[in-house]
């Protein structure tokens, strides 16, 4: 059986310390949502009372091709950024992310890294910045997608 989106990337960390389990893009909340979509423009006959003006054809191929995306399976895992600076210099450290680097004054990347943690955070993805247990932090996290829109559709009964 094919694992589902959100185990590939549930004990992701990548090495800027944005967790991968909270991305829209990789662990399947944005396909589901896509999925769930179509099924009530569908079930409800939405093409019949769009405005004359709106090019349903066109909108369901734009919800059908984002629906097709591919899942980003992390940066653990080989996705992610191809050329990513935080993985690069923490690989090199043979540090598992940013955050437990012991010289982050001498930082080359640190404007980078506080851009794409800003940019998580208003998104609202997870972002681990301080060394803490890491399987704690991805439980906690856990508990709190169950509950926050969108991702909570990842652990809805019916979902496949």
């Amino acid at each position: 059986m094919k694992a589902k989106p959100f185990e590939n990337v549930k004990n992701q960390i990548g090495f800027c310390g944005i967790w991968c389990g909270s991305c829209v893009a990789g662990n399947g909340t944005l396909r589901e949502l896509t999925k769930r979509y179509k099924e009530i423009i569908r079930r409800y006959g939405l093409e019949e009372w769009a405005p004359k003006d709106f090019d349903f054809t066109e909108f369901m191929k734009g919800v059908t091709s984002i629906q097709a995306m591919p899942l980003c399976r992390g940066c653990l895992k080989g996705d992610g950024r191809s050329n990513c600076e935080m993985r690069t210099c923490a690989s090199n450290k043979n540090i598992p992310e940013c955050g437990d680097c012991d010289q982050p004054a001498a930082c080359n990347n640190i404007e980078l890294l506080r851009k794409m943690r800003t940019g998580a955070r208003r998104a609202g993805l997870f972002v681990k910045t301080e060394n803490s247990d890491r399987q704690k932090l991805i439980e906690k996290w856990t508990a709190d997608l169950k509950t926050k829109w969108p991702y909570c559709v990842l652990f809805c009964l019916n979902s496949e």
